[in-house]
């Protein structure tokens, strides 16, 4: 296996540090000996076969011995100070960014993963080549994943789905990043993912044929240009097909572009030409043309994009780009490492420039302490796809798809952000929640008259780093304001978890949670709570624990507590008088029984009881569908009657359709309110054929009182029916 790590470096890399690599091979093998990993073969395997994954993005010796050194920290007894002294700092490093933060102790399996991410961005940001070795090492377990248990593949696939293929894209490491996807997705859902493989292996022949065919029209058209070239046409990986059948609801038969060719030729100029030969062979369906040449992706990708109507009238799509930007869609930041020992990356300025985005995370993060809220803006920031907008100056701004004219506003600057008073998107005003799309040019509005943020706008942003911007506007400028509320929030939620504010305070608990979180002080905690820094349930989780401990137990004597516990059983048969008020049970008192949600019945309606295991007795109307499905057990039943003793008011629900048009939700609402019904949800909407659809739960005493009340809705301009809900 060394001889042939060394001879396939060779190949890129005549002036490869072979011995580094040797003595690297050498240690970890020894470090790791008497290891298997669950699949039974030897554990160095692993780091061997992350590698190879590492030479063929072509990386550079340093990078390859870490790779082999990747675990030693994390799982033997070598530490840091060892590897260090063996390879040198730069390696040690290395292997250090990628080793799991194993031995400290997490409240949650959340705050873990959360921190362990971000010590790899934090050592991501000192040397990228920390992230290519730990995309190496998830690409092998995922290749190995088999031999995990079911829940552990389903956690590795969702977290591989989330975190680390977002990474490669954005890295633009396309290679790592369609193998990944399609080995999650084979967890994820195994049924769907070999469904697809058969539907696809199902059409191969049909599908050679049309590559070829086009391939063949393609290749003799660019021979009478002269233009030389490489032609190649694939399917689409299976998770891009799947998606869009996930997403488009569409079926595998109605997916014709799930094909597409890759034209590689030697300049620019050639790329544009072949675009034109496409353009004039097929025709091009509007609004699918893509220029990554002139506008490249983040992730430095560049390509043109063109999808076409093809020989049989179905779309396909091509993309043609230089040998240069192809090595880029492969490799990504792997092609710009230089490969001659002694140098770093070939230009550190542009190498700077791209890793911009990571930077910026970290800074947009590093305020965020909650593991929740750090996992869950992470996944936004890696994952959402992005809108390309313009500047006033032309200057292309980036920002995550939804965004609003407020996140455009915090990506220029923090100023113009906080002073942003409205926004101007091609040349006309707009609201400043107005989603932004492809193409438009942003102009935005400041005064130094402004206030500053609202904080509704931390619910209208979509970018983590608006919402950062945001929340530190408010931690400096409104301090007083924030502990004012902070200190609200918390005595409020203090006071129903059955606590006082006293306890609290004695127990010290408020101390200990700030100097968790890396606060100063008790009123920092509550500034940061004001503005949104930390969530409640971060504090309160912690003084549930706290309290508890330290409050002594009651001292308990035999009178108290047979007085006690008459008082508690006279509660619970109350509660339980309560419950069964509205209906009787023939021939059994204080008996529990509850009203079924299926057809919510109500005094006047014809009813039955149902036992149930452990909850008494099921209320249904006799017209019940899901009676049907009980039939066979007839044993069951029980004869119930309403209880009109003491009328109580019932749920139920209502849909209305009618003509859409003005004035009618307000017309029902005042029946409603003329009428004294209490409304406990409304929803209204419009579908596709113009007509208003609305739902209406409310309290109603009985069926009469229900009846007059539909008549009355029945007899409103426009109104087609109107009916009981039935789920």
């Amino acid at each position: 296996m060394l001889e042939n790590l060394i001879a396939k470096i060779e190949e890129y890399n005549p002036q490869c540090d072979a011995e580094l690599i040797i003595r690297a091979y050498h240690y970890g093998e020894n470090a790791h000996q008497g290891q298997y990993r669950k699949s039974g073969e030897q554990y160095f395997i692993h780091p061997v076969e992350v590698a190879k994954i590492l030479i063929e993005l072509k990386m550079d010796s340093s990078t390859i011995a870490a790779g082999l050194l990747h675990d030693v920290i994390e799982d033997t007894p070598y530490g840091y100070g060892k590897v260090r002294e063996e390879f040198g700092e730069e390696v040690a490093e290395l292997v250090e960014g990628v080793t799991k933060l194993t031995r400290l102790s997490f409240e949650s399996k959340e705050e873990r993963q959360a921190e362990n991410l971000r010590k790899m961005f934090i050592a991501m940001a000192k040397d990228i080549r920390v992230v290519l070795i730990k995309l190496a090492d998830r690409l092998h377990n995922m290749r190995t994943l088999k031999y995990q248990s079911d829940e552990k593949k389903k956690e590795k696939a969702m977290e591989t789905l989330e975190i680390f293929a977002p990474i490669a894209h954005r890295l633009g490491i396309s290679r790592i990043k369609w193998e990944l996807e399609d080995l999650c997705l084979l967890y994820i859902d195994p049924e769907g993912y070999y469904d697809l493989v058969d539907k696809v292996a199902k059409k191969r022949r049909d599908r050679e044929t049309f590559i070829n065919k086009v391939i063949s029209i393609l290749d003799g058209k660019m021979d009478e240009f002269g233009i030389e070239n490489e032609i190649s046409g694939r399917p689409k990986h299976f998770y891009s097909i799947y998606r869009k059948m996930v997403y488009q609801n569409k079926s595998f038969d109605e997916i014709f572009d799930f094909i597409a060719f890759r034209v590689i030729v030697n300049n620019v100029k050639d790329c544009y030409g072949i675009l034109g030969i496409v353009h004039t062979l097929w025709k091009p369906i509007p609004g699918r043309f893509k220029d990554y040449i002139a506008m490249p992706k983040p992730n430095m990708y560049q390509s043109l994009h063109t999808t076409v109507i093809g020989p049989n009238g179905e779309p396909f799509e091509i993309q043609i780009r230089t040998k240069e930007m192809h090595q880029i869609a492969e490799f990504g930041i792997a092609a710009h490492w230089s490969y001659k020992e002694g140098k770093s990356i070939n230009n550190e300025d542009d190498m700077d420039t791209k890793l911009t985005w990571l930077r910026q995370m970290l800074e947009w993060e590093k305020d965020t302490k909650d593991p929740k809220e750090f996992m869950a803006s992470l996944k936004v920031d890696l994952y959402t796809n992005e809108v390309f907008v313009f500047t006033p100056k032309g200057e292309v701004i980036n920002l995550p798809s939804g965004s609003t004219p407020i996140d455009f506003a915090y990506k220029i600057h923090s100023d113009v952000g906080n002073k942003c008073v409205g926004a101007k998107v091609d040349s006309r005003m707009v609201p400043i929640d107005y989603k932004l799309k492809n193409g438009n040019i942003v102009e935005i509005l400041t005064s130094s008259q402004s206030v500053g943020p609202s904080r509704d706008w931390l619910k209208i942003v979509k970018s983590s780093q608006a919402s950062t911007k945001i929340k530190q506007w408010f931690k400096k400028e409104r301090k007083e304001e924030n502990i004012e509320k902070g200190k609200d929030l918390l005595e409020k939620e203090v006071r129903r978890q059955g606590f006082t504010m006293n306890e609290v305070l004695q127990s010290k608990v408020l101390s200990a949670v700030a100097k968790r979180l890396g606060l100063a002080s008790e009123e920092d905690l509550y500034a940061v709570l004001g503005y949104g820094g930390v969530t409640l349930s971060q504090i309160t989780t912690k003084i549930r624990e706290n309290v508890k401990k330290e409050t002594p137990p009651p001292v308990i004597n035999e009178e108290s507590f047979i007085k006690d516990s008459r008082v508690q059983d006279e509660k619970k048969r109350n509660k339980q008088n309560q419950q069964n008020q509205g209906v009787k049970v023939k021939g059994i008192d204080n008996i529990m029984v509850r009203f079924s949600k299926c057809c919510t019945p109500v005094p006047g309606d014809e009813i039955t009881g149902y036992i149930t295991r452990g909850r008494g007795v099921s209320i249904h109307r006799k017209d019940c569908h899901n009676l049907l499905e009980t039939a066979e057990t007839p044993d069951r039943f029980i004869e119930v009657e309403w209880d009109v003793r003491k009328p109580i008011a019932f749920q139920v629900e209502i849909q209305l359709n009618a003509s859409d048009r003005k004035g009618l939700l307000s017309e029902v609402t005042q029946i409603l309110s003329e009428s004294k019904i209490t409304v406990n949800g409304l929803n209204a909407r419009t579908n596709k054929e113009r007509i208003a659809v609305v739902n209406l739960i409310m309290e109603i005493t009985d069926i009469e009182h229900l009846d007059k009340l539909m008549q009355k809705i029945r007899n409103l301009n426009g109104v087609y029916e109107v009916f009981r809900v039935i789920t």
